[in-house]
């Protein structure tokens, strides 16, 4: 399986920020969204970075609640991992696990066409393993 299969069950619809947008405004799009992380784009087509809520958690325990009125820029995650629609999952849940992050733009020929999280990633192999557990019952049933 691979991440395409990923985005047909979930769509391809991805939350953006721009980069001079405010700290605080990052913030209230991510509780608004109820999401985890935005990505980071000036025109909502090349990856600029990822803002997400663990980079204000530990930006604000470094310097304190000022932080909220900096630039996105100023905090977001500029070396982005990102991944392929053709990338497959135990490799994408192998990446995120080794290098701790929960979210991957999807790009294509330098163009963001999705976000996979690790959220969608644990779904979509537990989808997986039901549907071999249910393969293996029929087929030991019909003996």
């Amino acid at each position: 399986m691979n991440v395409a299969a990923i985005l047909r069950n979930k769509g391809n619809a991805i939350e953006t920020i721009r980069p001079d947008q405010s700290v605080s405004q990052g913030c209230t799009r991510l509780s608004e969204l109820r999401i985890g992380a935005l990505v980071v784009s000036e025109d909502g087509k090349k990856v600029d970075g990822i803002f997400s809520e663990r980079d204000v958690i530990r930006q604000i325990a470094r310097a304190g609640s000022d932080i909220l009125d900096l630039r996105i820029a100023d905090i977001m995650i500029h070396e982005v991992v990102t991944c392929t629609s053709e990338d497959n999952i135990a490799h994408l849940m192998e990446t995120m696990t080794e290098l701790r992050i929960r979210h991957l733009p999807v790009v294509e020929e330098s163009e963001l066409i999705g976000l996979v999280s690790i959220g969608d990633v644990v779904k979509h192999r537990i989808r997986e393993t039901e549907h071999e557990a249910e393969a293996l019952k029929a087929y030991i049933a019909a003996g």
